[in-house]
């Protein structure tokens, strides 16, 4: 496995914003020469990273036969745009690599939790626009190289409505909450070059509510973008894995009936 640090150096990131990589190394003895790629981006309300949503899933993505990089974004007092420069980073230089890496560049998969999942989510609806563009070099003919080509969301942060989770917005847009709080309500952006998704979410987030999923599901039905969506029975926020490799010390985590979600994103992956 090819394990390396990359620092992240963006407009407006912290010191500490880099990119960790879980590739698997090629060999002869291999048929698949090329795999795809998932981006893990923890969760933790824009102002921590979760390890429970970090490393621990790129590892079972690396389990899947699937390359897995764990993008470290910067968070508070860091503020929008930030994060996603660092996400843009991470796909243009995946698919600069994907020779030399053995990446492939039509399964180049942004996934995200929680506040993550709107990070991830939010590239999926901005990745084309002029600003992104510009502040990483890439000229109008190559745009394509910062195309996502799907989403995996758990229990994603995704209105700035009615259901929000606000504490993720306050840390995201910091002084610019007035002039951004609408554009980040991504059930109201989502578009045509908008990625197809892996969606889950419980019934019973109390924190987040599934109605943010559930906005967002119904909009991407609406622009005829496919996902594949499911709404577990009961279970609370942050359940990860929902096993006992992800439980925290508080054990709060367990749900047997949310622990298919791994499994079903593997099939999800396989037929993209």
């Amino acid at each position: 496995m090819i394990q390396q640090t990359i620092q992240l150096k963006m407009a407006g990131s912290l010191p500490e914003a880099c990119l960790k990589t879980y590739l698997i190394e090629d060999s002869a003895e291999f048929k698949i020469k090329n795999r795809p790629v998932v981006i893990v981006c923890p969760g933790g309300g824009y102002c921590y990273l979760s390890d429970r949503e970090g490393e621990i899933l790129a590892l079972q993505y690396a389990a899947m036969g699937c390359h897995a990089v764990v993008l470290n974004y910067s968070i508070a007092p860091a503020v929008y745009p930030a994060a996603l420069l660092e996400l843009a980073a991470t796909v243009k230089l995946l698919r600069e690599k994907a020779e030399e890496w053995h990446i492939d560049v039509d399964k180049i998969i942004v996934e995200g939790s929680s506040a993550g999942g709107h990070l991830a989510a939010s590239y999926g609806m901005f990745w084309k626009e002029d600003f992104i563009a510009e502040e990483l070099k890439v000229p109008d003919s190559e745009r394509e190289i910062l195309r996502p080509n799907a989403m995996i969301l758990n229990y994603p942060v995704i209105t700035s409505g009615e259901f929000a989770h606000r504490d993720s917005f306050t840390n995201l847009l910091g002084e610019r909450y007035e002039e951004l709080v609408e554009k980040m309500s991504l059930e109201k952006q989502v578009n045509q070059d908008t990625p197809q998704a892996f969606i889950w979410h419980t019934y019973t987030d109390g924190c987040v509510p599934v109605e943010n999923s559930l906005l967002l599901v119904s909009a991407m039905k609406k622009a005829g973008i496919p996902v594949e969506f499911h709404m577990y029975p009961q279970g609370g926020h942050g359940l990860s894995l929902a096993n006992e490799l992800t439980e925290s010390p508080e054990g709060h985590e367990i749900e047997p009936c949310c622990q298919s979600w791994i499994s079903l994103v593997r099939t999800w992956i396989l037929g993209l």
